[in-house]
Protein backbone atom coordinates (compact mmCIF):
# COMPACT_ATOMS: atom_id res chain seq x y z
CA UNK A 1 0.00 0.00 0.00
CA UNK A 2 1.43 3.18 -1.13
CA UNK A 3 1.86 6.58 1.57
CA UNK A 4 -0.81 8.45 -0.11
CA UNK A 5 -3.58 5.28 0.92
CA UNK A 6 -2.37 5.61 4.71
CA UNK A 7 -3.48 8.57 6.30
CA UNK A 8 -1.39 9.60 8.63
CA UNK A 9 1.63 7.34 7.62
CA UNK A 10 3.81 9.05 4.37
CA UNK A 11 6.04 5.55 3.26
CA UNK A 12 7.78 7.26 1.19
CA UNK A 13 9.01 9.95 3.97
CA UNK A 14 9.53 7.05 6.52
CA UNK A 15 11.51 5.41 4.12
CA UNK A 16 13.75 8.61 3.31
CA UNK A 17 14.16 9.07 7.17
CA UNK A 18 14.79 5.77 7.73
CA UNK A 19 16.99 5.30 4.93
CA UNK A 20 15.12 1.93 3.79
CA UNK A 21 14.12 0.97 0.68
CA UNK A 22 10.44 0.91 -0.33
CA UNK A 23 8.53 0.41 2.70
CA UNK A 24 4.25 -1.28 2.58
CA UNK A 25 2.42 -0.84 5.75
CA UNK A 26 -1.48 -1.59 6.42
CA UNK A 27 -3.26 0.11 9.69
CA UNK A 28 -3.52 -2.38 12.56
CA UNK A 29 -7.28 -2.31 13.31
CA UNK A 30 -8.92 -2.20 16.72
CA UNK A 31 -7.16 0.92 18.32
CA UNK A 32 -9.46 3.81 19.20
CA UNK A 33 -6.75 6.68 20.07
CA UNK A 34 -3.29 6.51 18.93
CA UNK A 35 -2.98 5.05 15.46
CA UNK A 36 -1.08 1.84 14.70
CA UNK A 37 0.60 0.50 11.47
CA UNK A 38 2.26 -2.47 10.41
CA UNK A 39 5.62 -1.16 8.54
CA UNK A 40 8.06 -3.53 6.71
CA UNK A 41 10.64 -3.09 4.01
CA UNK A 42 10.36 -6.80 2.71
CA UNK A 43 13.44 -7.97 5.41
CA UNK A 44 12.60 -6.47 8.60
CA UNK A 45 9.14 -5.80 10.14
CA UNK A 46 8.45 -2.99 12.54
CA UNK A 47 5.20 -2.01 14.38
CA UNK A 48 4.86 2.25 14.13
CA UNK A 49 2.98 4.33 16.76
CA UNK A 50 1.47 7.85 16.26
CA UNK A 51 -1.15 10.28 17.78
CA UNK A 52 -4.53 10.75 16.06
CA UNK A 53 -4.49 13.27 12.97
CA UNK A 54 -6.59 15.65 14.72
CA UNK A 55 -8.26 17.22 18.23
CA UNK A 56 -5.08 15.78 20.16
CA UNK A 57 -5.31 16.74 24.00
CA UNK A 58 -3.16 17.16 26.03
CA UNK A 59 -0.42 14.53 27.23
CA UNK A 60 -2.68 12.09 26.25
CA UNK A 61 -0.87 11.09 22.79
CA UNK A 62 2.87 11.68 24.39
CA UNK A 63 5.27 9.07 22.27
CA UNK A 64 8.14 9.98 24.04
CA UNK A 65 6.56 8.74 27.02
CA UNK A 66 5.06 5.37 25.43
CA UNK A 67 8.41 5.01 24.22
CA UNK A 68 10.75 5.55 27.66
CA UNK A 69 8.37 3.23 29.58
CA UNK A 70 8.73 0.15 27.05
CA UNK A 71 12.40 0.82 27.25
CA UNK A 72 12.57 1.11 30.95
CA UNK A 73 10.74 -2.06 31.17
CA UNK A 74 12.81 -4.28 28.98
CA UNK A 75 14.39 -6.45 31.10
CA UNK A 76 11.67 -6.80 33.59
CA UNK A 77 9.42 -9.31 34.19
CA UNK A 78 7.00 -7.42 32.03
CA UNK A 79 7.09 -8.34 28.49
CA UNK A 80 7.07 -5.42 26.46
CA UNK A 81 8.04 -5.56 22.52
CA UNK A 82 12.28 -4.13 21.66
CA UNK A 83 11.85 -0.43 20.63
CA UNK A 84 13.63 0.55 17.55
CA UNK A 85 13.20 3.91 17.31
CA UNK A 86 11.81 7.43 18.38
CA UNK A 87 11.05 10.59 16.23
CA UNK A 88 9.87 13.68 17.57
CA UNK A 89 10.25 16.05 14.54
CA UNK A 90 6.76 16.51 13.42
CA UNK A 91 8.10 17.09 9.73
CA UNK A 92 8.64 13.76 9.41
CA UNK A 93 5.10 12.22 9.49
CA UNK A 94 3.08 15.48 10.78
CA UNK A 95 3.42 13.97 14.29
CA UNK A 96 5.82 12.22 16.36
CA UNK A 97 6.14 8.07 15.95
CA UNK A 98 8.16 5.80 17.44
CA UNK A 99 8.95 2.19 16.09
CA UNK A 100 9.58 -0.92 17.84
CA UNK A 101 9.74 -4.69 17.09
CA UNK A 102 7.02 -6.84 15.86
CA UNK A 103 6.51 -9.12 18.47
CA UNK A 104 4.27 -13.01 17.86
CA UNK A 105 0.85 -12.92 18.94
CA UNK A 106 -2.52 -11.35 18.77
CA UNK A 107 -4.48 -8.52 20.19
CA UNK A 108 -7.60 -10.80 20.94
CA UNK A 109 -10.59 -8.88 20.09
CA UNK A 110 -13.08 -11.36 18.59
CA UNK A 111 -14.04 -14.71 19.00
CA UNK A 112 -13.30 -15.86 15.81
CA UNK A 113 -9.56 -15.23 16.69
CA UNK A 114 -9.28 -17.84 19.29
CA UNK A 115 -11.11 -20.94 17.97
CA UNK A 116 -8.13 -22.80 20.01
CA UNK A 117 -8.89 -20.94 23.39
CA UNK A 118 -10.55 -23.78 25.28
CA UNK A 119 -11.97 -23.16 28.55
CA UNK A 120 -9.09 -24.69 30.37
CA UNK A 121 -6.45 -22.02 27.95
CA UNK A 122 -9.18 -19.22 28.93
CA UNK A 123 -8.82 -19.61 32.33
CA UNK A 124 -5.13 -20.25 32.44
CA UNK A 125 -5.16 -16.76 30.18
CA UNK A 126 -7.13 -14.84 32.93
CA UNK A 127 -4.51 -15.44 35.06
CA UNK A 128 -1.63 -14.93 33.74
CA UNK A 129 -3.42 -11.40 32.52
CA UNK A 130 -3.68 -10.83 36.47
CA UNK A 131 -0.02 -12.07 37.22
CA UNK A 132 1.36 -9.48 34.33
CA UNK A 133 -0.26 -7.05 36.16
CA UNK A 134 1.36 -7.70 39.23
CA UNK A 135 4.67 -7.96 38.16
CA UNK A 136 3.96 -4.08 36.86
CA UNK A 137 3.14 -2.90 40.12
CA UNK A 138 6.13 -4.82 41.59
CA UNK A 139 8.39 -2.95 39.38
CA UNK A 140 9.99 -0.59 41.13
CA UNK A 141 10.32 2.49 39.09
CA UNK A 142 13.79 4.09 40.64
CA UNK A 143 15.58 0.65 39.54
CA UNK A 144 14.83 1.06 35.93
CA UNK A 145 15.24 4.82 35.34
CA UNK A 146 11.43 5.98 36.07
CA UNK A 147 11.57 7.41 39.31
CA UNK A 148 10.76 10.96 37.85
CA UNK A 149 8.08 9.50 35.88
CA UNK A 150 4.94 11.01 37.65
CA UNK A 151 3.95 12.44 40.71
CA UNK A 152 2.36 9.68 42.94
CA UNK A 153 1.48 12.44 45.57
CA UNK A 154 -2.16 13.37 45.11
CA UNK A 155 -2.92 11.32 41.64
CA UNK A 156 -6.08 10.37 42.12
CA UNK A 157 -7.73 13.37 43.00
CA UNK A 158 -5.00 14.53 39.73
CA UNK A 159 -6.41 12.17 37.70
CA UNK A 160 -10.54 13.15 38.33
CA UNK A 161 -9.52 16.31 37.09
CA UNK A 162 -7.58 15.79 34.51
CA UNK A 163 -10.19 13.47 32.86
CA UNK A 164 -12.70 16.59 33.58
CA UNK A 165 -10.86 18.90 31.42
CA UNK A 166 -10.87 16.24 28.96
CA UNK A 167 -14.00 16.02 28.97
CA UNK A 168 -14.28 19.99 28.92
CA UNK A 169 -12.35 19.72 25.32
CA UNK A 170 -14.59 17.05 24.08
CA UNK A 171 -17.81 18.19 25.21
CA UNK A 172 -20.08 18.77 22.00
CA UNK A 173 -23.27 17.23 23.35
CA UNK A 174 -25.52 16.82 26.58
CA UNK A 175 -24.52 14.02 29.14
CA UNK A 176 -26.75 13.73 31.41
CA UNK A 177 -25.30 12.58 34.90
CA UNK A 178 -21.23 12.92 33.67
CA UNK A 179 -20.91 15.85 35.65
CA UNK A 180 -22.63 14.31 38.76
CA UNK A 181 -20.32 11.28 38.43
CA UNK A 182 -16.98 13.47 38.29
CA UNK A 183 -18.45 15.69 41.06
CA UNK A 184 -19.04 12.00 43.41
CA UNK A 185 -15.62 11.03 42.75
CA UNK A 186 -14.12 14.12 43.19
CA UNK A 187 -15.63 14.60 46.65
CA UNK A 188 -14.11 10.85 47.91
CA UNK A 189 -10.90 10.54 46.59
CA UNK A 190 -9.48 7.61 48.72
CA UNK A 191 -6.56 8.03 51.21
CA UNK A 192 -3.38 7.27 49.10
CA UNK A 193 -1.61 4.00 48.70
CA UNK A 194 1.48 3.22 47.99
CA UNK A 195 3.25 4.19 44.47
CA UNK A 196 3.67 1.89 41.46
CA UNK A 197 4.30 2.33 37.39
CA UNK A 198 -0.21 2.14 36.40
CA UNK A 199 -0.15 1.18 32.54
CA UNK A 200 -3.76 3.25 32.24
CA UNK A 201 -5.52 0.98 30.03
CA UNK A 202 -4.48 -2.34 30.78
CA UNK A 203 -6.70 -4.98 29.51
CA UNK A 204 -6.88 -8.27 27.02
CA UNK A 205 -7.03 -6.96 23.91
CA UNK A 206 -4.26 -4.38 25.06
CA UNK A 207 -1.70 -7.47 25.44
CA UNK A 208 -0.21 -10.27 22.64
CA UNK A 209 -1.74 -13.82 23.00
CA UNK A 210 0.37 -16.75 22.15
CA UNK A 211 -1.50 -19.90 21.82
CA UNK A 212 1.43 -22.44 21.56
CA UNK A 213 2.55 -21.90 24.16
CA UNK A 214 -0.34 -20.15 25.94
CA UNK A 215 1.56 -16.98 27.00
CA UNK A 216 1.05 -12.92 26.96
CA UNK A 217 4.51 -11.53 24.46
CA UNK A 218 3.97 -8.25 24.88
CA UNK A 219 2.03 -5.31 26.78
CA UNK A 220 1.29 -2.90 23.97
CA UNK A 221 -0.34 0.90 24.29
CA UNK A 222 1.36 2.58 27.15
CA UNK A 223 0.10 6.14 26.36
CA UNK A 224 -1.53 6.74 29.57
CA UNK A 225 1.36 5.10 31.96
CA UNK A 226 2.72 7.22 35.24
CA UNK A 227 3.01 6.53 38.42
CA UNK A 228 0.34 6.01 40.81
CA UNK A 229 -1.95 4.07 42.68
CA UNK A 230 -2.21 0.85 41.51
CA UNK A 231 -5.41 -0.52 41.82
CA UNK A 232 -6.96 2.05 39.36
CA UNK A 233 -5.07 -0.58 36.80
CA UNK A 234 -6.98 -2.75 38.65
CA UNK A 235 -10.52 -1.00 38.74
CA UNK A 236 -10.04 -0.16 35.06
CA UNK A 237 -9.53 -3.89 34.01
CA UNK A 238 -12.75 -4.83 36.20
CA UNK A 239 -14.48 -2.18 34.26
CA UNK A 240 -13.23 -3.54 30.67
CA UNK A 241 -13.94 -7.13 32.13
CA UNK A 242 -17.55 -6.68 32.90
CA UNK A 243 -17.96 -6.01 29.16
CA UNK A 244 -19.06 -2.51 27.88
CA UNK A 245 -21.90 -3.42 25.30
CA UNK A 246 -22.99 -6.80 26.36
CA UNK A 247 -21.54 -10.04 26.02
CA UNK A 248 -22.33 -9.85 22.21
CA UNK A 249 -22.06 -6.27 21.00
CA UNK A 250 -18.50 -4.34 22.69
CA UNK A 251 -16.49 -2.52 19.84
CA UNK A 252 -13.98 -1.17 22.37
CA UNK A 253 -12.85 -4.74 24.11
CA UNK A 254 -14.56 -7.42 21.99
CA UNK A 255 -16.47 -10.18 23.43
CA UNK A 256 -13.43 -12.68 23.65
CA UNK A 257 -13.61 -12.35 27.88
CA UNK A 258 -17.40 -13.23 27.34
CA UNK A 259 -16.42 -16.79 26.17
CA UNK A 260 -16.48 -20.04 28.71
CA UNK A 261 -13.63 -20.56 31.11
CA UNK A 262 -12.63 -16.89 31.37
CA UNK A 263 -12.84 -15.76 35.17
CA UNK A 264 -15.35 -13.41 36.53
CA UNK A 265 -14.46 -10.19 38.09
CA UNK A 266 -14.21 -11.58 41.86
CA UNK A 267 -11.75 -13.89 40.65
CA UNK A 268 -9.72 -11.42 38.73
CA UNK A 269 -9.46 -9.38 42.10
CA UNK A 270 -9.19 -12.36 44.24
CA UNK A 271 -5.96 -13.39 42.40
CA UNK A 272 -4.53 -10.10 41.98
CA UNK A 273 -4.79 -10.09 45.79
CA UNK A 274 -3.30 -13.28 46.20
CA UNK A 275 -0.23 -12.83 44.28
CA UNK A 276 0.25 -8.92 45.35
CA UNK A 277 -0.94 -8.67 48.76
CA UNK A 278 -2.31 -5.96 47.91
CA UNK A 279 -5.56 -4.45 49.82
CA UNK A 280 -8.18 -4.14 47.83
CA UNK A 281 -11.39 -2.76 49.85
CA UNK A 282 -12.56 0.27 48.69
CA UNK A 283 -12.28 -0.94 44.99
CA UNK A 284 -15.48 0.33 44.02
CA UNK A 285 -14.07 4.07 44.17
CA UNK A 286 -11.42 2.74 41.60
CA UNK A 287 -14.35 1.37 39.11
CA UNK A 288 -16.52 4.20 39.34
CA UNK A 289 -13.39 5.73 38.06
CA UNK A 290 -12.49 3.61 35.41
CA UNK A 291 -16.10 4.05 33.82
CA UNK A 292 -15.67 7.64 34.29
CA UNK A 293 -12.26 7.90 32.79
CA UNK A 294 -13.49 5.85 29.89
CA UNK A 295 -16.98 7.35 29.48
CA UNK A 296 -14.54 10.81 28.87
CA UNK A 297 -12.29 9.14 26.51
CA UNK A 298 -14.85 7.41 24.48
CA UNK A 299 -16.42 10.99 24.25
CA UNK A 300 -13.24 12.06 22.86
CA UNK A 301 -13.38 9.44 20.21
CA UNK A 302 -16.46 10.30 19.03
CA UNK A 303 -15.92 14.37 19.30
CA UNK A 304 -12.85 13.05 16.44
CA UNK A 305 -15.51 11.04 14.83
CA UNK A 306 -17.98 13.69 13.86
CA UNK A 307 -14.99 16.01 13.48
CA UNK A 308 -13.88 13.92 10.39
CA UNK A 309 -10.26 13.43 11.89
CA UNK A 310 -10.59 9.46 12.92
CA UNK A 311 -8.95 6.47 10.79
CA UNK A 312 -10.80 2.89 10.73
CA UNK A 313 -13.83 1.06 10.97
CA UNK A 314 -16.70 1.21 14.24
CA UNK A 315 -16.66 4.67 14.79
CA UNK A 316 -20.22 5.38 13.76
CA UNK A 317 -21.77 4.16 16.77
CA UNK A 318 -19.32 4.77 19.73
CA UNK A 319 -20.86 8.00 20.49
CA UNK A 320 -23.77 5.31 22.22
CA UNK A 321 -21.41 3.99 24.62
CA UNK A 322 -21.08 7.33 26.76
CA UNK A 323 -24.05 7.65 28.78
CA UNK A 324 -24.21 3.69 29.47
CA UNK A 325 -20.99 4.18 30.85
CA UNK A 326 -21.81 7.11 33.03
CA UNK A 327 -24.85 5.08 34.50
CA UNK A 328 -22.54 2.20 35.82
CA UNK A 329 -20.08 4.42 37.23
CA UNK A 330 -22.94 6.50 38.90
CA UNK A 331 -24.49 3.35 40.90
CA UNK A 332 -21.02 1.99 41.39
CA UNK A 333 -20.39 5.52 43.59
CA UNK A 334 -23.79 4.85 45.00
CA UNK A 335 -22.71 1.19 46.25
CA UNK A 336 -25.23 -0.70 43.93
CA UNK A 337 -23.77 -3.53 41.37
Amino acid sequence: MSGTELPGLDLDRLAAHLGTGPLTGELIPGGRSNLTYRVTDGRHRWVLRRPPLGHVLATAHDMSREYRVISALAGTAVPVPGVELLCEDPEVLGAPFYLMREMPGQALRHRDQCPWLTPDKAAALSDRLVDVLVDLHAVDPAQVGLGDFGRPDGFLRRQVARWGKQLEASRSRELPGIDELRDRLAGSVPSPRRAAIVHGDYRLDNVLVTADPLGISAVLDWEMATLGDPLADLGLLCVYWSGLGGAEDDPITGTVPSLPGFADTERLVQRYALRSGADVTGLGWYTAFGYFKLAVIIEGIHYRFTSGKTVGAGFDTIGAMTLPLVRRGLAQTAGEH
